[in-house]
C-alpha cells in the first residue's frame, strides 16, 4: 500500500461517507481509494459544482463531507465553493493533491489559498505521520466545525505506507474535543439568566450554530419559560416550524408582522447567529434601549457584527439548557399574549400577506409562482436557493418542513452555487423532493451540473426565474441613469437547454403553464426544469430594503 492509498482508507474509516469533485492525474488514486474503502464519490463536472455539493451536503446531512481535487488548478477552480464553506464554518476536508516544486506548472501556495478565506491548511509530509494527519484533518472539521486543506503532495502519494504498528499513529492528537465542550463561564451564564427574568419582549434568533442536535428542544423549552418568540436567520429557516410564537425569518426577508415583532423587543439573543446586517437589516430591527446578547461558540464571533451588551461563550445547547436550570420555576409572559399569538398564526408568513399581481404580457409574477407551486409540491421537500434579485421569493414563498428542508449558501454571496447546493443537499435527503431555485444568470454559470442531476437520476425541480439580466445590479444601479448593457442579456431558451442534458421541460409565462407539473409528479422518470419568464420590473421587497431602493 502507498501513502495515497493508506490516506484514502483513513478518511473513510474517520468516518467520511461521501466525497465529491472532479479527478485528475493527482488525486485519482487516493479518490479511488475512498470509494474502494466504502465512501460513494459523486463526480461534478466543475470544481467549485463539486465543493458546493460537499458543503451542502454536510450542512444537511450532519456529517463531514469530503471534496477531491487535482493539483494547482484543480483546487483554483474550487475555491469560490471552498470559501462559502469556510464563511459557513461547514464541517469539511478537501483533499488536494499538491505540487511543491516551485517550478510545476501546477505550484500555487496551497496552504496561503486556504488560509487567505478562512480554511485551516495540513499537508501529509511524510509516510510515517500520513496516517495520523488524515485522522487530524476529519476530527479538526468535525470538532471545530471548519473546512480542512489536507495537501498530499505528490512525492509522497507513491511512497510506501508504513505497516500499521510502525505508522506513528500513538502520536499526541493535535485537537481535543472541540470548542463545544468549553465549560461556561458562570458570570456570563449569570448575566443571561438575569436578563432573560427581566425582559418583557425578548425575542431569540437563532443561526446556523442551532442547528445541532437537541438545540431545537433546548431554545424552545427556554423560550417558554421567559416567554420568549422564536425567530431565525436565513440559513436556520424551518427550526421552529410548528411553534404558535415562531416569527420564521428575521433580517430582510421577514414579513411586516415579524419585522414589527422584532423591532419591540427590549431584549434580543442570538443563539449560534451572527446578528449581522442582513439578519437585522442594518441594525434597524434593533430598538435603541434594547439588551443584546450573543451565544457562540467562536470567541472572535461575540460582536464581531454590530455592538452587543454581552457575550456568552458556549455551545448553543448546552448555554440554553444551564440557563433553563438557573431561571426560576414559574414560566413568565414574556411577549407571548393571546394577541399576538393570533396576530402571528393569521400573518406573519409572507403567504398572508396581500399583494398586487403584477404579471401580464408573458411575464409571471414570482410571488404567483411560488405560491402555485408551493401547493403542488409535496411537502417534504429540501430546497437550494441561488443568490440574486429573485432570491426572496423561493426562500419564503416556498414552505419547508423543518431547518433541514431549506439549504441557503450565501455566507460569500456568489452568485451560481445554488445548483450545486440542491445537488449536495439532495444526497444528504434522499426522503425529500429537490427544490433548485435559481436566476437565470447563476443557471447559466452552473448549467453543466444539470448533467450531474440527469446522471444521477435526482428527481429534481429546477425553478429558473428568468429576467434576462444579473437583476440584483439593474435595480440598484437603474436610478443613476447609466447605462445597464453589461448586466441586461437576450432571452435563453432554458427548455431546450434542459432537454439536452436529458430534463422534462417547460417554460411558464402564467400560473396556468404549470398545469403539466401533476403529470409529471406522478412520474419523476425524469428531473423537470421550469423556464420561468418572471416579471422584471421592480426590485424584490428584500432588495429594495437592502440597498434602499
Amino acid at each position: 500500500m502507498n501513502v495515497a492509498e493508506l490516506v484514502g482508507r483513513t478518511l473513510v474509516d474517520a468516518g467520511i461517507d461521501h466525497v465529491f469533485g472532479v479527478v485528475g492525474s493527482g488525486n485519482f488514486e487516493v479518490t479511488d481509494a475512498m470509494t474502494r474503502a466504502g465512501a460513494t464519490y459523486v463526480a461534478a463536472r466543475h470544481e467549485s459544482g463539486g465543493a458546493t455539493m460537499a458543503d451542502a451536503y454536510a450542512r444537511m446531512s450532519g456529517s463531514v463531507a469530503a471534496l477531491t481535487v487535482h493539483q494547482g488548478c484543480g483546487l483554483t477552480n474550487a475555491m469560490t465553493g471552498i470559501t462559502e464553506a469556510a464563511k459557513s464554518r461547514t464541517p469539511m476536508v478537501v483533499l488536494a493533491a499538491e505540487a511543491t516544486a516551485p517550478l510545476s506548472n501546477f505550484y500555487v501556495d496551497q496552504p496561503a489559498l486556504a488560509r487567505s478565506v478562512g480554511a485551516v491548511p495540513l499537508r501529509v509530509d511524510d509516510a510515517a505521520t500520513a496516517e495520523w494527519t488524515a485522522r487530524q484533518a476529519v476530527q479538526l472539521a468535525r470538532n471545530d466545525r471548519r473546512v480542512v486543506l489536507l495537501n498530499l503532495p505528490l512525492e509522497v502519494q507513491t511512497a510506501e505506507a508504513p505497516q500499521p504498528e510502525a505508522a506513528g499513529a500513538a502520536a499526541s492528537p493535535l485537537w481535543g474535543a472541540g470548542a463545544g465542550s468549553r465549560m461556561l463561564d458562570l458570570h456570563d451564564l449569570r448575566r443571561l439568566t438575569d436578563a432573560l427574568q427581566q425582559a418583557r419582549r425578548p425575542v431569540f434568533v437563532a443561526g446556523r450554530g442551532s442547528r445541532g442536535a437537541g438545540c431545537r428542544q433546548a431554545l424552545e423549552a427556554l423560550a417558554d419559560r421567559c416567554g420568549a418568540l422564536l425567530a431565525t436567520s436565513a440559513v436556520a429557516k424551518g427550526l421552529f416550524n410548528g411553534s404558535p410564537w415562531s416569527l420564521d425569518v428575521s433580517g430582510g426577508f421577514a414579513s411586516p408582522l415579524a419585522a414589527e415583532l422584532i423591532s419591540g423587543a427590549d431584549l434580543i439573543v442570538g443563539w449560534g447567529c451572527a446578528l449581522n446586517m442582513w439578519t437585522m437589516r442594518h441594525g434597524r430591527l434593533i430598538a435603541d434601549d434594547a439588551t443584546v446578547a450573543q451565544v457562540d461558540l467562536d470567541a472572535d464571533a461575540l460582536g464581531a457584527h454590530r455592538g452587543i451588551t454581552f457575550g456568552v461563550l458556549g455551545d448553543v445547547r448546552a448555554t440554553a439548557q444551564a440557563a433553563l436550570r438557573a431561571l426560576a420555576a414559574d414560566p413568565l409572559p414574556g411577549y407571548r399574549t393571546p394577541q399576538i399569538r393570533q396576530d402571528i398564526a393569521a400573518r406573519v408568513s409572507w403567504c398572508d400577506v396581500p399583494y398586487a399581481d403584477a404579471g401580464g404580457a408573458g411575464r409571471i409574477d414570482p410571488r404567483a409562482l411560488c405560491l402555485a407551486l408551493d401547493r403542488m409540491l409535496p411537502d417534504e421537500r429540501i430546497i437550494g436557493v441561488d443568490s440574486g434579485n429573485f432570491m426572496g421569493y423561493p426562500s419564503m414563498y416556498l414552505r419547508v418542513p423543518d431547518e433541514f428542508g431549506f439549504c441557503f449558501t450565501q455566507a460569500f454571496q456568489s452568485i451560481g452555487l445554488g445548483l450545486a447546493t440542491t445537488i449536495g443537499a439532495a444526497l444528504a435527503r434522499p426522503d425529500r423532493l429537490p427544490i433548485a431555485a435559481l436566476g437565470d444568470g447563476g443557471a447559466l454559470m452552473s448549467a453543466a451540473e444539470l448533467e450531474t442531476v440527469a446522471r444521477l437520476r435526482l428527481p429534481m425541480v429546477v425553478v429558473i426565474f428568468n429576467d434576462q439580466a444579473y437583476g440584483a445590479e439593474v435595480h440598484h444601479f437603474r436610478s443613476s441613469g447609466r447605462a445597464l448593457d453589461s448586466v441586461t442579456f437576450p432571452d435563453t431558451d432554458f427548455t431546450a437547454i434542459a432537454k439536452g442534458y436529458g430534463f422534462d421541460a417547460l417554460t411558464v409565462r402564467c400560473v396556468e403553464d404549470l398545469s403539466s407539473v401533476g403529470a409529471w409528479l406522478a412520474d419523476r422518470s425524469k428531473p423537470l426544469l421550469i423556464d420561468a419568464k418572471v416579471v422584471a420590473d421592480e426590485p424584490s421587497w428584500w432588495l429594495a430594503e437592502a440597498f434602499g431602493h
